[in-house]
């Protein structure tokens, strides 16, 4: 008896004792610098990267996006489902205990009986009552036990990164969202300004087609235009009107359920982004972190299933009780112990089959942990160019857009005193016109780059 308890308790502690396995190399050296950056900055906090903006309808929608959003819902109960697999794993490392109590009364209605029944004609009734208590473990000597918990472990760590990446991805699909729906009321302020002021020349034209000195084509040339402004109009309303769709999407709200303030698109703030240094990108980005875990869940799996091809040895204790009258239960008491020992011999190459198929896998891992690295390191890099293309161009736009405004006045009071011709104010509008499309949709994508960038360096999300 205590030689096999002292078995058991050996087998236990074998379970409980192993060193966690270290995280993987992905074996990519990382850049000490950016390329579109001057210099290395400091690491940045993050954590709220959305109120970088100024933007209070802004923080308010990210807040009701996060309560409220369908997809970050079901990815908060796909990180439940992975916890409950954890615990399902871990389960067999320590013994399974059952206990059964029964009670039976077995009664011979007719007849005199047979000899398989208790019962017959002088003792037609018969209780009998039982008790039982068993524990039954394998022993992990080969640790597949504890690398199916460790796989289990790492798959939760994976579904809780996917869970962060989810919500990074919506929260920065809410700031675009938004910042589009204020860009396009700008750009239909924008496009009402020139249809008035189209209408303002069209209607000089037409004053000056009545008295004699402008043509036909002059008039119907201002005319076209005047359409084409009604057309951008209409276009511009149409497209903020799916602009507030997508965000009621992404907020899990029906269109009719949002409304926005009339916040100025102008008053949106530039943020200064610190991108710190490419090692950093491993431990701040949600999907890097996620693809490493899987990585570490696979190379477990190899355990697994090695430790599959080999025997098993299964301990088992019981203690049961059993008597015809209830009070007298434990009187009478036995304990089993028993020992199994199983190995495979053929399986038609199935176990093998199986280890390999985790070694495919893991090396699979390996090669989409690698491109989630050098993925992240592009996406960096793209949206930082994009800031800098971008703030360059805006610089050069603003003077484009001073000048296109300047010859625009300048034509419609030369054309009003008779000293210009309509075509050079035809000219002069369209200049305009596409200059101050260009200011908006330039500042939108610079609002958007910087959401961008935060969403390449990891949001606000950090490594557990």
């Amino acid at each position: 008896m205590k030689t096999h308890l002292a078995l058991l308790a050996a087998g236990l502690l074998l379970a409980a004792c192993g060193t966690p396995s270290p995280a993987p190399d992905s074996g990519i050296q990382p850049p000490l610098a950016w390329q579109n950056l001057d210099a290395p900055s400091a690491r940045a906090d993050n954590t709220q990267w959305w109120t970088q903006f100024g933007s209070p309808q802004l923080n308010r929608l990210i807040e009701q996006a996060r309560l409220d959003s369908h997809d970050l819902a079901a990815a908060m109960a796909r990180v439940r489902q992975a916890q409950a697999s954890a615990v399902i794993a871990g389960a067999p490392l320590l013994p399974e205990v059952q206990a059964r109590l029964n009670g039976n009364r077995q009664e011979l209605l007719r007849g005199k009986g047979y000899s398989q029944l208790d019962v017959d004609r002088e003792n037609r009734t018969i209780d009998y009552y039982d008790a039982n208590l068993s524990a039954s473990y394998e022993l992990d000597f080969w640790g597949g036990k504890r690398a199916a918990r460790d796989s289990a472990l790492s798959s939760l760590s994976a579904s809780q990164f996917d869970r962060a990446t989810v919500e990074l991805t919506l929260l920065s699909g809410v700031a675009n969202s938004y910042t589009q729906a204020l860009s396009l009321r700008e750009q239909q302020r924008i496009a009402e300004q020139n249809l008035g002021n189209a209408q303002r020349v069209l209607d000089l034209v037409q004053t000056r087609y009545d008295a004699g000195s402008a043509t036909a084509l002059e008039l119907s040339q201002q005319k076209s235009l005047v359409a084409a402004q009604q057309r951008r109009l209409s276009q511009v309303q149409q497209q903020a009107r799916e602009a507030l769709v997508t965000l009621a999407t992404l907020l899990g709200q029906p269109v009719q359920s949002v409304r926005l303030d009339d916040e100025p698109f102008d008053r949106l703030r530039w943020p200064s982004i610190d991108a710190g240094v490419p090692s950093e990108l491993m431990r701040r980005r949600p999907d890097i972190a996620a693809a490493e875990a899987r990585l570490s869940a696979a190379r477990a799996d190899i355990s697994v299933a090695r430790a599959a091809m080999l025997p098993s040895v299964t301990l088992g204790l019981s203690l049961a009780t059993g008597a015809d009258i209830a009070d007298r239960l434990l009187r009478n008491n036995v304990y089993n112990l028993s020992a199994g020992l199983a190995t495979p011999i053929f399986n038609n190459g199935r176990l093998k089959a199986e280890r390999d198929k985790a070694t495919a896998r893991q090396e699979e891992l390996l090669e989409l942990y690698r491109a989630a690295i050098i993925n992240g390191f592009a996406d960096v890099e793209k949206a930082l160019n994009s800031i800098n293309g971008l703030d360059q161009q805006r610089q050069w736009q603003t003077e484009e857009l001073h000048q296109a405004q300047t010859a625009f006045d300048i034509a419609q009071r030369r054309y009003q005193a008779g000293a210009e011709d309509l075509l050079t104010v035809l000219e002069t509008q369209r200049t305009l016109y596409a200059a101050q499309d260009m200011n908006v949709q330039l500042k939108l994508a610079r609002v958007q780059a910087g959401v961008t960038l935060y969403k390449a360096l990891g949001g606000g999300w950090r490594g557990m």
